[in-house]
């Protein structure tokens, strides 16, 4: 009997131990935890406003199209028309990240202000300065100084105090030493576009714009391109940051972009000179 309580209290003590054994490793057993989830921010929406001479806007425009597959983020708004008309805006505080102009002229006043980020300005491509008529024009004029004849009546020119190709204009006629001869039939126009317009209506009878403008429209044919001695200032289109602008890291990646070889391709495309090596 004795022996039997023994053995009875040996098993329920060596139950217990076995018992409290498996508490103890489960209570060092860890208890799975779920991963936190990791999420990636998305990029901050940006808007950047991109002044520009009229006459890049169709280069522009498909350079906008190629920017949106880098950087879906980002929307490009273009402000287009005559570079001085531009220059006075940016200069009277109208909202501006970048300045892309047809002339040197109009960014080095806002350089003079103090209103650009200096070291990103950047001269990207060059241009050339045609005389055109319309398409189905019968007018028998072959270079610039038949503007001085009488087989024309009326001729379109870019205003020279705003819009650069009206600058060179004036120059090339000046050197041909026909400018005063010519006054008298000149009609201006706000910007290289107008005149180009103005040409294939038929309310002129020629008119002097950049060769890209003319490679645009087939309602013009170039009767004659101005040689580079007939004008002192390059056809230089500069471009920059302003200084006053609230996304001014995006604006230099989009300038980057527009130094890049496949803003360069487009430029080609449309009869600019990329100056950039």
């Amino acid at each position: 009997m004795k022996k039997e309580l023994q053995f009875l209290l040996t098993t329920v003590l060596l139950t217990v131990t076995l018992a409290m054994t498996g508490c103890a490793q489960k209570a060092k057993t860890p208890t799975p935890t779920t991963p936190a989830a990791t999420t990636t921010a998305a990029p901050k929406a940006v808007a950047l406003t991109i002044s520009a001479a009229a006459s890049l806007t169709e280069a522009m425009g498909e350079i906008k199209t190629l920017y949106k597959t880098e950087k879906p983020n980002v929307t490009i708004n273009y402000n287009f028309a005559a570079s001085g008309v531009l220059q006075k805006q940016i200069e009277q505080g109208a909202d501006a990240d970048l300045f892309f102009s047809a002339g040197k002229k109009q960014m080095d006043a806002l350089k003079a202000a103090g209103l650009l980020i200096d070291t990103t300005n950047v001269n990207l491509v060059g241009n050339s300065v045609v005389l055109v008529t319309k398409s189905d024009s019968t007018l028998a004029i072959s270079n610039f100084k038949d503007l001085a004849t009488d087989k024309v009546k009326k001729i379109a020119l870019g205003e020279p105090k705003t819009v650069p190709v009206g600058q060179y204009s004036e120059e090339i006629l000046t050197t041909l030493g026909i400018l005063d001869k010519v006054k008298t039939k000149v009609v201006y126009a706000k910007d290289v576009k107008e005149v180009l317009t103005w040409v294939e209506t038929g309310n002129v009878d020629a008119g002097i714009v950049y060769a890209t403008d003319a490679k645009t429209s087939q309602k013009v044919k170039v009767v004659s391109i101005a040689g580079k001695e007939l004008y002192k200032t390059p056809v230089v289109y500069p471009a920059a940051v302003i200084k006053a602008s609230k996304n001014v890291e995006d604006a230099k990646e989009f300038l980057t972009f527009l130094s890049s070889d496949k803003a360069k391709e487009v430029f080609v495309k449309y009869g600019f000179d990329f100056l950039l090596k």
